[in-house]
């Protein structure tokens, strides 16, 4: 029996939004199939609506200066509520860690790799002295400097084919992109991952989330039904974490849970922006609860020097 039985109807009709970049339609595509696999429902009846966001607009300046993550996801936002669309679907690292009380996360597809590939260059090691690396990430761009303190931090956005080339046009030596993404856009075979013990991921990293309208129980089971139990765990427990440290698009900050036999493996780290300091901590056999975020969160900035401190809002 289906999970969301109560709820399917033959005639069902759903709307799925996304951003119109390749890769966000690669993601819609892969909740769109899932959909109709679970339910039984013929192609035409999810259909994706396109929504384009001020984050694919703006393309020249680093995302920390000009709003957030609430770039890529206020106009979603704007059209779930608004009924134009039934569910959204996000790159859950892109998502701002506080929601609005009428949008509910409702399942996370498995994750995916959540390594980032360096690209240009065949190591960290390799890359010459003083090389250019393109990112807009505070997290990647401190990790870098916290390895390799002569790289220079050159900014760089862009979908993941505009990145790669502009560092073959020569704008930067090298940039880092998360694996995930580009496996899902078929190309695995692009740069060379980073282990994670040099560099933890940003917090949700690798998963897709859909959101619906909280108040959508029908549409809330039927997303439900896809959902993957293990990775939804883990990034909500990487979110609290994010949520209990007061963590904004400024703040150097990079975590990973880890589903293991005695309950939660959570690694985290905070860094100022040059990567000269640094916090970290590992967990082990946590529940993922959000009052054990808090207290890990506590633990990391009670570590931290003020200067630290500052780049979360403590």
């Amino acid at each position: 029996m289906r999970a969301a039985d109560s709820f399917y109807t033959p005639r069902m009709q759903l709307r799925l939004g996304t951003r119109g970049s390749p890769l966000a339609i690669v993601q819609a595509n892969l909740v769109r199939d899932a959909l109709i696999a679970a339910h039984g429902l013929a192609p035409e009846q999810v259909e994706i609506v396109t929504v384009t966001t001020t984050g694919d607009r703006v393309q020249d300046r680093p995302l920390a200066e000009i709003g957030g993550k609430a770039l890529w996801t206020k106009e979603l936002d704007r059209a779930l509520l608004a009924g134009e669309i039934d569910l959204a679907v996000h790159s859950m690292k892109d998502v701002e860690t506080i929601r609005p009380d009428a949008i509910a996360i409702a399942a996370m597809l498995p994750r995916a790799d959540v390594r980032d590939r360096l690209i240009g260059a065949a190591s960290i090691d390799a890359l010459p002295d003083g090389a250019r690396i393109g990112t807009s990430s505070p997290r990647r761009a401190a990790q870098m400097r916290r390895i390799r303190p002569d790289l220079r931090i050159v900014p760089l956005r862009g979908n993941v084919d505009t990145r790669i080339a502009k560092v073959a046009g020569g704008e930067a030596d090298a940039t880092l992109l998360a694996a995930a993404g580009l496996e899902r856009l078929g190309r695995a075979d692009v740069g060379v991952p980073i282990a994670l013990e040099a560099m933890l991921p940003a917090p949700a990293q690798g998963a897709v989330g859909i959101e619906v309208r909280a108040d959508d129980a029908a549409t809330r089971a039927i997303v439900a039904a896809i959902g993957d139990d293990a990775t939804q765990r883990c990034v909500l427990a990487e979110r609290a974490l994010l949520a209990a440290l007061s963590a904004d698009c400024h703040s150097p900050v990079a975590a990973l849970a880890r589903v293991g036999e005695d309950g939660l493996h959570l690694r985290a780290e905070l860094l100022t922006g040059e990567g000269d300091e640094q916090v970290a901590v590992e967990r082990f056999g946590l529940a993922g609860q959000a009052q054990e975020m808090a207290a890990i969160a506590a633990d990391l900035l009670a570590a931290a020097s003020p200067r630290l401190r500052a780049l979360f809002g403590h």
